[in-house]
C-alpha cells in the first residue's frame, strides 16, 4: 500500500430499478456484489465504508441522510463520514474493478481522480465537499458536472475492468 490514507468507500443507494433486486445482494462467483466490492476495497484501502439508505438492505449502512437518489449523495456521505481525507467510491454494480484500480485512483487524486468512462468508480478529496454539498443541494447532481470546479485527474483505465451491471442480463455476460 502506498503511503497515502484511503478510505474505500462501496455505493449502495441506487433503487435497482432496471435490476429488479437489490444489486449488493446479487452473486458472481459464490460472493455478493457488496462483499466482493469490500474485498476489494480493503486490499487497497485502510478503512471501508458501505453507504447508501438506511434500512433498505439486510446489512448496516453509514446513511446518506438524502431523498435523492444520486450517486452524488453517496460521494457527500462517503467524504463526510470517512477517515481519510481521500476516499475511493465503488459502485456496487461494478465487479470487475481490481485493488490496483482503487490505488491507481486514490494516488492520483487531488480534488477527484476518475477514469475515462466517467465519475464512478472515481476517489473524490474532502477538499470538493463545499462543491459537492453544494450541488447536492442546488442541483445539477451529476458528479461530472463538478468538474469545472475542481482540479480532476483522468486516468485512462481497462473498460473492460469498469463494466457495470444494469440488468440480469449484463451479469450473465459478465
Amino acid at each position: 500500500m502506498a503511503d497515502r490514507a484511503l478510505t474505500g468507500v462501496v455505493l449502495v443507494g441506487g433503487a435497482s430499478t432496471r435490476f429488479g433486486s437489490p444489486k449488493a445482494l446479487a452473486e458472481l462467483d459464490g460472493e455478493t456484489f457488496v462483499e466482493r466490492a469490500s474485498r476489494v476495497l480493503a486490499a487497497a484501502c485502510d478503512e471501508v465504508l458501505v453507504v447508501g439508505k438506511a434500512g433498505e438492505l439486510p446489512f448496516e449502512v453509514v446513511d446518506d441522510e438524502s431523498s435523492v437518489r444520486a450517486p452524488i449523495a453517496g460521494v457527500v456521505a462517503g467524504l463526510r463520514a470517512a477517515a481519510a481525507d481521500v476516499a475511493v467510491f465503488l459502485p456496487v454494480d461494478c465487479p470487475r474493478v481490481t485493488p490496483e484500480i482503487v490505488r491507481a485512483l486514490g494516488d492520483a487524486c487531488r480534488d477527484a481522480a476518475v477514469p475515462q468512462t466517467g465519475p464512478l468508480p472515481g476517489a473524490w478529496a474532502k477538499s470538493a465537499l463545499p462543491v459537492l454539498e453544494r450541488r447536492l443541494t442546488h442541483g445539477p447532481l451529476a458528479l461530472y458536472r463538478a468538474y469545472d470546479e475542481l482540479d480532476v485527474v483522468e486516468l485512462e483505465l481497462d473498460p473492460a475492468l469498469l463494466a457495470d451491471v444494469d440488468t440480469p442480463h449484463d451479469l450473465e455476460h459478465l
